[in-house]
């Protein structure tokens, strides 16, 4: 069972992505007072009975409990209260992002990492916003799964190299997506536009707008019709907030 999870090292990942800081956190080298309670959750039995073995050799892990889907995990989650929970993101009756929401709810203090073998960007996206702090894939050694294990007690989020690596590209893309829209020009409001757009931001209605601006109710109705179009916005505030922030307007 000693390399039966492959040679992979393990980054840890905290506010960031460091690849020396693997097993360090706030509690390093201070001794525990009491074992770190994991609770293991994989469909398959063996793989289980696997971990059990291996970790039952770390003097300050502890194994209290097993699952084989996602739902017994919620129930045994409850009744047990980890302080680890070791969890496979593909199970029968409900899978393991699914379970890490209802986990969290159950026993609040308890700390998820999903241990699989999916590498699906998706899966990483989905159980990171689910609320698991550790990503890890089954081809990590054994050694490192105990070192996981502390570094996620001790405060830090754990992430497997290759990962991380998918996690830091779409992080880019995002940014280069939002540059991209930046560069975009702001749809050019006529005068008559910005007149009304102006009075909007000041509280006025439709009415009291028309009387300021010699304009019938319903040419200001158009007007502000055509600047949500043009702003592909929903409401009046929505415009004016828009308009300030692309400084097509200034209220002073």
């Amino acid at each position: 069972m000693a390399d039966s999870f492959g040679p992979m090292r393990v980054a840890g990942v905290d506010h960031g992505i460091d690849d020396g800081a693997a097993g360090m956190g706030p509690d390093t080298g201070v001794p525990r007072e009491e074992p770190i309670r994991v609770l293991v959750v994989d469909d398959h039995a063996l793989f289980r009975r696997g971990l059990e073995i291996v970790l039952a050799a770390e003097e300050d892990i502890q194994v209290i409990g097993e699952a084989g889907d996602g739902a017994e995990a919620v129930e045994k989650a409850a009744d047990l209260l980890p302080d680890i929970v070791l969890m496979d993101v593909r199970m029968p009756k409900r899978g393991g992002i699914e379970a890490c929401t209802s986990i969290k709810e159950v026993a609040p203090s308890a700390k998820i990492i999903m241990l699989t073998i999916s590498d699906e960007e998706a899966d990483l996206y989905d159980a990171i916003k689910a609320g698991a702090t550790g990503y890890l894939l089954k081809e990590i050694s054994t050694d490192e799964v105990a070192t996981a294990i502390r570094a996620v007690a001790d405060g830090q989020s754990q992430i497997s190299p290759s990962m991380a690596s998918k996690l830091l590209t779409e992080f880019k893309s995002m940014i280069q997506r939002t540059d991209e829209r930046r560069l975009v020009p702001a749809p050019r409001l006529t005068d008559r536009e910005l007149e009304v757009l102006k009075l909007v931001a000041t509280g006025m209605n439709n009415r009291d707008i028309a009387k300021e601006l010699f304009i019938s109710e319903n040419t200001v109705k158009n007007h502000v019709r055509n600047i949500l179009e043009k702003l592909q916005l929903h409401s009046r505030m929505e415009a004016v907030v828009y308009a300030m922030r692309e400084k097509i307007l200034e209220i002073r």
